[in-house]
C-alpha cells in the first residue's frame, strides 16, 4: 500500500482515519478480554457503560460522511488497479463495511454493546446456578435487538440473512440450510453406524490431571506448533476465545477440567489455530479493515484444522504422546498410544457442543442454527427455548440435557452477541478445514510424516502463504476457489470422516 499512499494523499487520509477507529475498537476489545478473564464481578455495570461508549465513538467516526467522501473520491483509483492489489482491496473492503455500517445508528450500537455486557454477566452467574429464568429477560431483549438490527437492512429474503452476512459474507439462510441438509443426510448414517458399534473407551482421559500441569503441557504444545508468545499469551476464562488488539498482540483463553484431559488441551489447540491466523496476517494491513480473518467460517476452519485434522491425528500423537506420558506418568503409563488415540477420537451422542467429537459436532451446530431461525421468525418464544432445545437433542442425538446449564445455557454466544449468524460458521469451518488441508497435502505430501516427527513448519508456512497473509482481501468463496481450485464442498470433509472413523470403528 505504500506506493499508492505516497502518490495519493486521500488514501493516506483514509488509512489515518481507519487506524484511529481501530485503536478505539482495540481498546474496547481489551476491556472485553479483561471482563472475561480478570475483572471483578462488581465492575460489570461500569464495564458495560465503558464498552458502549467506545463502540459508539468508533461507529460514529467510521460512519462520518467524510469517510464516505474519501471512498467516493478513491473509486476511480480503485477501478484502475488490479482487483487483488492491496490498495484496491483496502478501498473495496472499507467501502463494504462503510455501506453496511451507515445503515445502523450509533445509538443502537451503544445500546447493543451495553446490553451484551449486562447479558454476559447475567449468564456467568445463571449458568452455574442452572437458572434460565434469570437470563430469560436478557435473551428476550437480545432477540428484540437482533430483529431490530436485521431491519436496518430491508429487502432481505429471510430475517437472519443480514446477521449471517455480517459473519459469513455472501451466505444466506437458504444457502446454509441447503448445505446443512446435504451434510446431515451424509452424517446421520455414519453416526448411527458408529453408535451401534461403540468400541472406544475414554476413561483414561477422566483421571485426575492437575490444572497446573495441564496448562504447562498445553503451552508447550502450541509453542512447538508455532504460536508466538512474544506476540500472545494465554489466560483462563469460562468459555474459551481468541482476541487480538493488533497483529502483534493476539491472545487466547482456555478452561481446564481436572477430570477431563480432553477439554483444556484441545480448547487450547483450537484457540491457537485462530491465533496463528491473526499472527500470520500481512503486517502492512495493521489497524485496517484488511487485518483479521475474512469470515467466521474461514476463521473456524483454521482452529478446527489444527485441533482436529492435526491435533487429533495419529501422526501428531506419535510424536507428542511420549511427552504427555512424561508430564502425567501416574495417569498414563498404563495407557498405550493406540488406546489414547481412540479415546480422543471417541464418537458418542453427547450434550456439550465444545466437547463433542468430529462426527456429531455438526449436528450440535445445526440444532442451534435451526433454533435461531425459529426465534427470529417468531415461531419460537424465548420462554419455550429450553423445551425446544431438549426436544431437538432428544430427536437428533437421542439424549436429553439433565439441566439447562448443560442445555440451552451451555454456549455463551446468545448471551454476549446476537441471535442469528452466530453458529453457522462452525460447520462452514469444519467443511473448509478439510478442503484446505487436502489442498495442503496435495502440495506437500510430506506433511503427515513431518508432523509425526514434530515438524509443523511446512504446514504452517503453507497456511501463512495461502490463507493467513491475505487477511480479509478475499471473500471466503474467493479464497476457497483460489486455494483449492474448487468451490466449497462437503465431499472433502465426508471423505476425511469416512476414512478416519471407518478405520477406528471398523465400518
Amino acid at each position: 500500500m505504500q506506493t499508492l499512499e505516497k502518490t495519493h494523499p486521500k488514501l493516506q487520509e483514509l488509512k489515518t482515519r481507519l487506524i484511529e477507529i481501530d485503536d478505539i475498537n482495540s481498546a474496547a476489545s481489551l476491556l472485553y478480554w479483561d471482563q472475561a478473564t480478570y475483572m471483578p464481578p462488581g465492575g460489570a455495570i461500569a464495564r458495560g457503560r465503558q464498552l458502549a461508549t467506545l463502540r459508539q465513538i468508533a461507529h460514529t467516526k467510521f460512519t462520518d460522511s467524510a469517510v464516505g467522501e474519501l471512498l467516493e473520491d478513491l473509486r476511480s483509483y480503485e477501478e484502475s488497479l488490479p482487483y487483488d492489489s492491496d490498495e484496491a482491496s483496502l478501498i473495496r473492503i472499507t467501502r463494504r463495511n462503510y455501506d453496511r455500517s451507515i445503515r445502523v445508528p450509533a445509538g443502537f450500537m451503544a445500546k447493543m454493546s451495553l446490553h451484551r455486557a449486562e447479558s454476559y454477566q447475567a449468564w456467568a452467574k445463571a449458568r452455574p446456578a442452572n437458572d434460565f429464568k434469570a437470563v430469560q429477560p436478557y435473551l428476550e431483549k437480545t432477540l428484540e435487538l437482533s430483529r431490530e438490527y436485521a431491519n436496518f437492512f430491508p429487502g432481505y429474503e429471510h430475517i437472519a440473512d443480514p446477521l449471517i452476512d455480517g459473519a459469513d459474507y455472501g451466505m444466506k439462510a437458504a444457502s446454509v440450510r441447503s448445505l446443512f441438509a446435504q451434510l446431515r443426510e451424509r452424517l446421520v448414517p455414519i453416526v448411527d453406524a458408529i453408535a451401534s458399534n461403540p468400541v472406544t473407551d475414554d476413561t483414561c482421559l477422566k483421571r485426575n490431571f492437575p490444572e497446573a500441569e495441564q496448562l504447562a503441557f498445553s503451552l508447550k504444545v502450541i509453542e512447538q506448533i508455532g504460536y508466538d508468545f512474544k506476540r500472545g499469551r494465554q489466560d483462563k476464562t469460562l468459555h474459551p476465545f481468541m482476541t487480538n488488539f493488533s497483529i502483534d498482540d493476539v491472545r487466547i483463553t482456555t478452561r481446564v477440567k481436572e477430570n477431563d484431559l480432553n477439554d483444556g488441551l484441545f480448547s487450547t489447540i483450537h484457540e491457537m489455530g485462530h491465533a496463528l491466523y491473526e499472527q500470520g496476517v500481512n503486517r502492512e494491513f495493521e489497524a485496517t479493515p484488511l487485518a483479521g480473518g475474512t469470515s467466521s467460517g474461514v476463521h473456524e476452519s483454521q482452529s478446527r484444522l489444527w485441533e482436529n485434522l492435526v491435533g487429533r491425528s495419529r501422526n501428531f500423537w506419535q510424536f507428542l504422546y511420549p511427552q504427555l506420558q512424561a508430564a502425567f506418568p501416574t495417569q498414563l503409563n498404563d495407557v498405550s498410544l493406540d488406546s489414547f488415540y481412540r479415546a480422543i477420537n471417541k464418537v458418542e451422542r453427547s450434550l456439550i457442543r465444545t466437547d463433542s467429537d468430529e462426527v456429531t459436532y455438526n449436528l450440535h451446530v445445526m440444532i442451534r442454527f435451526d433454533l435461531e431461525l425459529a426465534l427470529l421468525e417468531g415461531k419460537l418464544a424465548v420462554r419455550d427455548l429450553p423445551e425446544a432445545w431438549n426436544e431437538r437433542y432428544r430427536s437428533d442425538l437421542g439424549i436429553v440435557p439433565p439441566s439447562d446449564s448443560d442445555g440451552v445455557m451451555q454456549d455463551v454466544h446468545w448471551y454476549t452477541g446476537a441471535i442469528g449468524g452466530m453458529f453457522q460458521g462452525y460447520t462452514l469451518g469444519n467443511l473448509m478445514s478439510a478442503q484446505f488441508f487436502a489442498a495442503a497435502l496435495e502440495a506437500n505430501p510430506e506433511i503427515p510424516s513431518e508432523i509425526e516427527n514434530g515438524k509443523f513448519s511446512t504446514l504452517h508456512d503453507w497456511l501463512k502463504a495461502n490463507i493467513y497473509q491475505h487477511g480479509r482481501k478475499y471473500t471466503a468463496a474467493e479464497l476457497i476457489e483460489r486455494v483449492t481450485g474448487s468451490p466449497l464442498s462437503i465431499e472433502p470433509f465426508i471423505s476425511y470422516i469416512q476414512h478416519k472413523f471407518g478405520e477406528i470403528y471398523a465400518l
